[in-house]
């Protein structure tokens, strides 16, 4: 949970809008937490995954990043069961984590 929260901050640090922290521990064996947010655009994306990678490389793990952002998706395996999800406005709708995962807990949203 420490790991989530951490990144929860980087986030919100780097302007990422609608940040959300869903508590999946309950529900799926491939990660206990998701954190959900939104970025303008691909330049901004970047940022966020390099300042994720610097906050988990500082707590001593390694990040798997897929998406490039111009798809609109984003997807960071941060280890320790956190998985971030950073996604255009547009995609965000469209995949609705949130709603897929609905039975998940949300720990925390910053809008």
């Amino acid at each position: 949970m420490e790991r989530a929260r951490i990144l929860v901050d980087v986030l919100v640090d780097r302007q990422a809008e609608d940040v959300v922290l869903l508590d999946l521990t309950s529900l799926a064996a491939f990660a206990d937490y998701f954190v959900i947010a939104t970025v303008d655009n691909i330049r901004q994306g970047r940022a966020v995954v390099d300042a994720v990678d610097a906050a988990v490389a500082a707590d001593g793990g390694d990040v798997k990043a897929e998406g490039t952002g111009e798809d609109g998706w984003i997807l960071i395996d941060c280890g320790a069961g956190v998985i971030v999800h950073l996604f255009s406005l547009e995609m965000r709708a469209y995949y609705n984590l949130e709603g897929l995962w609905s039975r998940a807990q949300e720990v925390v949203r910053v809008q």
